[in-house]
């Protein structure tokens, strides 16, 4: 109860500050470069103009994200001692739900190139995590030298991203053609009595939000003036994706010398 508690408090003031740096930013979002999305309208919902927040279903679902990221850094000292995901690979996982839901929510209130930015940097932040997670557990690489490699991959992810921001959609989607094999394949075989349910569970969720992505980004389905949004949609079920990924990951046993470290 009280992690329940603490992650809504905590998602509450994310929500505030967040509130806090667009009322000192805008609401003159015109005077910034534009998303580059704003040429395809920017999905479904309609942009309420001179406000504060442009589209309110869009960014007020990212916090799923933020609900998610802060639990799971909540319960990442909590867990049982026999379990190979917990301390700082946990904390960091929950951090960057958190950074995505934060950089989602800017990117629909102000449809600016900065707010992009942010909204991009926490799924490759996550996506690079994945990744490099799967290479450690497959290859039995080192703390420090997988650290080493998500670093590169979110550097140059990000350059990037920074040089070409078009580009972001495609990036992000090879990191994932990338990751989720090397997960399945490779990685899973070696993480002792991983609960692999939770795993395709999460690639449910996230093929049915990417579907619902769709119809919306595509306006085959669409209500502009409703706050039911397919890409309101996209992001819970987005979050109960990462969700799903952290009980994937928490249910793989630690080596018995490792349990019970700290």
């Amino acid at each position: 109860m009280r992690q329940a508690i603490a992650t809504i408090l905590l998602t509450s003031v994310a929500a505030a500050i967040t509130l806090a740096l667009l009322y000192a930013l805008g609401p003159d979002w015109a005077s910034f470069a534009p998303a580059t999305c704003l040429a395809s309208h920017c999905f479904c919902e309609s942009l309420n103009t001179g406000a504060l927040i442009l589209q309110p279903a869009n960014s007020w679902s990212s916090l799923g994200f933020v609900l998610v990221g802060f639990w799971i850094m909540l319960g990442a000292r909590a867990q049982r001692k026999d379990t190979a995901f917990r301390d700082w690979p946990a904390l960091w996982f929950g951090l960057t739900a958190v950074v995505i839901g934060v950089g989602s929510f800017l990117l629909h209130a102000t449809l600016t190139l900065w707010g992009q930015f942010y909204d991009v940097l926490g799924m490759y932040l996550m996506s690079g995590f994945v990744l490099t997670y799967a290479v450690q557990r497959w290859r039995g690489w080192s703390n420090g030298t997988v650290f080493t490699l998500y670093i590169a991959v979110c550097a140059l992810l990000v350059a990037w991203l920074w040089a070409t921001p078009e580009a972001r959609r495609w990036l992000f989607a090879l990191v994932l053609a990338l990751a989720i094999p090397l997960e399945m394949i490779l990685a899973r075989p070696r993480r002792p009595k991983v609960r692999a349910g939770f795993f395709y569970a999460g690639l449910i969720a996230n093929t049915a939000a990417f579907a619902i992505w769709s119809l919306d980004n595509t306006r085959t389905l669409c209500a502009p003036d409703s706050l039911l949004q397919g890409h309101a949609v996209w992001h819970v079920l987005g979050a109960v994706a990462v969700l799903l990924n952290y009980s994937y990951y928490r249910s793989e046993c630690a080596p018995p010398e490792r349990r019970g470290a700290v």
